[in-house]
């Protein structure tokens, strides 16, 4: 690290309870930021399993106020909890509806809800689209980012046709599939020397929503690990190119329409072959290495505030259980460090608890999620005076 920071942490959830948000890239704060949505579990020793509930609810000046509650949810990415972009008054999640999963629209106020035909996996930033992907079938693949409820209609079917990402209408509620996970296979296919089951891991649209992003994994053989394609499609599921083919890629960012950093090989850039934040670039179709200095074999959560200067990223648990959450300031070539926070051993690793840093809208303040204390629970940092 080239620089340390002070900085005061708070905890913003009751004590000795299991509170937590979820992902990085889903902003947590009202326009006004008063408001910080959270999740809340009665356990947080095991995987969810079909019939458990968890609460969706709000934090005002360290108190929590009960809204409603899901059966669609995991401890990685909550309900896709997030706050509606077209009405200031409303918050997104996913639940079980006649006996599927839908995204539901809540008006916090009245309490009045609106279905979707489909879950939502990404909500466009302006609130009019909606990504949904199969959320049964990701609990068979990674079950801290699936869903409990329902078996994959396509459990046995490796790569079916009307399976895949579905475009979904935030104001009608109508879906329709864009891009099935046969058509990525004929794409990527080649790549596997015997048929492989595919499954949609993660997926966002580009800041405008004319192109999306998406992340295809195999599930692996009894003892090898599960590799990944990149495939950027128009928003229609148009015009599919494959950014990346099978290889190592976890973690991403939209730094603007065209350019996106993540951690990854390298594959697909003309300087690959080192593990480390790329930034790629597809209006040329290739990328470079972000930094020489930091992010060599650290997986991270990274996401720039709104000026762009400052990315938040974290790292996992160190050999004495240490998870460090740090800012790099893009000008100048340095990671500021803010703070390392104890992470005791989970008997499973998908019920972990990651920071998953995230900015409030001004880019003053830091939330995150940690289980430093014994429990679940989610912290404030204010970096309004780191900054200036």
């Amino acid at each position: 690290m080239d620089r340390f920071e002070c900085v005061s942490v708070k905890r913003i959830s009751p004590a000795r309870e299991q509170f937590f948000f979820g992902y990085y890239d889903l902003q947590p704060w009202n326009k006004a930021e008063s408001l910080h949505l959270v999740h809340k579990t009665d356990f947080a020793d095991r995987l969810q399993v079909k019939g458990d509930r968890c609460e969706i609810g709000i934090l005002e000046n360290g108190e929590y106020r009960r809204l409603t509650e899901t059966l669609a949810w995991n401890f990685q990415q909550g309900a896709m909890l997030q706050w509606n972009p077209l009405c200031e008054s409303e918050i997104i999640y996913n639940d079980v509806f006649e006996g599927d999963y839908r995204a539901v629209v809540m008006d916090i106020e009245s309490g009045k809800r609106r279905y979707l035909s489909k879950p939502v996996a990404n909500v466009s930033k302006d609130g009019k689209y909606g990504l949904s992907i199969n959320f049964s079938r990701m609990y068979d693949f990674r079950p801290g980012y699936g869903y409990a409820c329902f078996e994959d209609r396509f459990k046995s079917v490796n790569h079916p046709t009307d399976d895949g990402v579905f475009l979904v209408d935030m104001v009608t509620g109508n879906s329709e599939l864009v891009i099935s996970l046969d058509e990525i296979w004929h794409l990527t296919g080649k790549y596997f020397d015997a048929d492989r089951k595919l499954v949609i891991n993660h997926i966002t649209f580009s800041p405008d929503a004319s192109k999306f992003m998406l992340l295809c994994r195999n599930f692996p053989e009894v003892g090898k690990p599960h590799r990944t394609c990149v495939i950027v499609c128009g928003r229609n599921g148009e015009n599919p190119v494959l950014m990346c083919d099978y290889c190592y890629f976890s973690h991403y960012w939209w730094q603007d329409n065209d350019r996106i950093i993540a951690f990854s090989d390298g594959d697909g850039t003309s300087v690959g072959g080192k593990i480390t934040n790329y930034i790629y670039d597809l209006s040329r179709g290739d990328g470079v290495i972000m930094s020489t200095a930091y992010f060599s074999d650290e997986d991270n959560h990274m996401s720039l505030d709104a000026s762009g200067r400052y990315m938040l990223n974290d790292t996992y648990p160190d050999k004495n259980r240490i998870q460090s959450l740090c800012v790099y300031d893009t000008q100048k070539d340095e990671n500021i460090f803010l703070g390392g926070f104890y992470s005791p051993e989970v008997p499973i690793i998908d019920i972990r608890c990651d920071l998953h840093p995230r900015w409030s809208r001004d880019g003053r303040k830091i939330t995150f999620d940690s289980t430093h204390e014994g429990f679940r629970a989610v912290y404030e940092i204010d970096f309004g005076d780191v900054r200036k």
